[in-house]
């Protein structure tokens, strides 16, 4: 992109005495907000494309950047530095799409707030529309879907394609709006109405669209345009099985979430497996391997511990995962948060099975367990894995 077409200027009239000003120097109309993970290929081509399209429209682009490793920084800051519209969200230890919208979205003062990717896979020529029917129709939200007529999903196989049928299906179980493509991750909204969502939203993995849409008070009165999904031309999928594990906790979180944390729920799972797993090593410590019950049990409490830890570690606490050395360490203080928890939940069982209380005894062992559960997960989510 040159200097003269960074610094286009669109007729602003004086008005009331006020001298006309350039359209980059009037306060942002729009905010694009990219959320940008390795995508230095693309910055400079995204820029161009927006500046082609958005010409008449006091805009802003705002790239989040989740601490990449490939220069994407530098690219946005080598434009920013001659073209005041193109800013940068640095995010050190943060990841995923939605929290990085929001953050976005917050840091700029813009009336209407657009999403896209930042791998050039979304159609930049849709965004003038979108912006017309948020100022002048009285739309609140315009989404940019692939499945109402004209909209398109290119060249998708069939294994994706059913992935995100399937999704969008899931997906209605929490929405208040009929939408044909809730996954979808472009789109613009009134900031009014972001606002009114944005205290409820969950924050996790990839789809703020359906987060956004799960949180309103009440369904916007929103409206969606086609769009022909393209190919990626320059840096990486981020689709792997932590979206799948995200999007799922995104739609629990939004059922169950305002009643018990989403995470603490994946945690006891994980817990649960951990006891299943644990009588399985205990059986075959007795039989065939005939050890004696105490080294048996130790044996299966051992690999109890360390099973709970890998998949906590995989799935309950992702974004926060130990490598390295910080696995060793973190398994450690697994063991001994878990340690005192055991102490614990053997100590509270016996309080109510005893004379004092007299309680049942599966009340008693319940209480214990629960007690141990509830210790495990809020030590271990502070001491273990803490954010850096």
């Amino acid at each position: 992109m040159n200097d003269t077409s960074s610094y286009r200027t669109a007729s602003v009239h004086a008005r009331d005495g006020v001298a006309a000003r350039p359209r980059e120097l009037c306060p942002p109309e729009l905010c694009i907000v990219v959320p940008v993970l390795n995508e230095a290929g693309n910055i400079a081509r995204l820029v161009d494309r927006l500046d082609a399209v958005l010409d008449g429209i006091a805009w802003e682009v705002m790239f989040v950047d989740d601490d990449s490793t490939d220069g994407t920084r530098a690219a946005v800051a080598a434009i920013g530095a001659r073209d005041k519209r193109v800013r940068l969200l640095h995010r050190i230890g943060r990841r995923g799409l939605a929290s990085a919208f929001i953050e976005g979205a917050q840091a700029s003062l813009a009336p209407t707030i657009a999403a896209m990717d930042g791998d050039l896979q979304h159609d930049e020529a849709v965004l003038p529309r979108m912006f017309a029917v948020l100022r002048d129709e009285g739309y609140e939200l315009a989404i940019g879907s692939r499945y109402v007529g004209g909209g398109g999903v290119g060249d998708w196989d069939r294994r994706r394609a059913g992935m995100s049928n399937f999704a969008t299906r899931l997906s209605r179980i929490v929405l208040r709006a009929p939408v044909t493509d809730p996954m979808s991750g472009f789109f613009m909204i009134r900031r009014d109405t972001f606002e009114r969502a944005v205290r409820n939203l969950s924050a996790m993995g990839f789809k703020i669209l359906l987060d956004i849409l799960a949180s309103l008070p009440t369904p916007p009165r929103l409206v969606e345009l086609p769009y022909e999904f393209r190919n990626r031309t320059a840096g990486e999928s981020k689709l792997d099985a932590g979206v799948l594990r995200d999007f799922v906790m995104l739609i629990a979180d939004k059922l169950v979430g305002h009643i018990v944390p989403v995470r603490f729920l994946l945690f006891a799972g994980v817990g649960a497996l951990g006891i299943a797993g644990h009588l399985v090593v205990l059986r075959l410590c007795l039989t065939p391997l005939a050890l004696d019950f105490p080294t048996a049990q130790a044996i299966a409490t051992a690999c109890a511990i360390v099973g709970n830890f890998v998949l906590n570690n995989i799935f309950t606490f992702r974004e926060n995962r130990l490598r390295g050395w910080g696995f060793v360490r973190g398994l450690l203080t697994f063991t001994a948060i878990c340690s005192v928890g055991a102490v614990g939940n053997v100590g509270v069982a016996a309080f109510l099975f005893g004379p004092a209380v007299h309680s049942t005894w599966w009340l008693a062992g319940l209480a214990g367990a629960v007690m141990s559960l509830v210790w495990n997960y809020a030590v271990s989510s502070v001491i273990t894995w803490r954010r850096t």
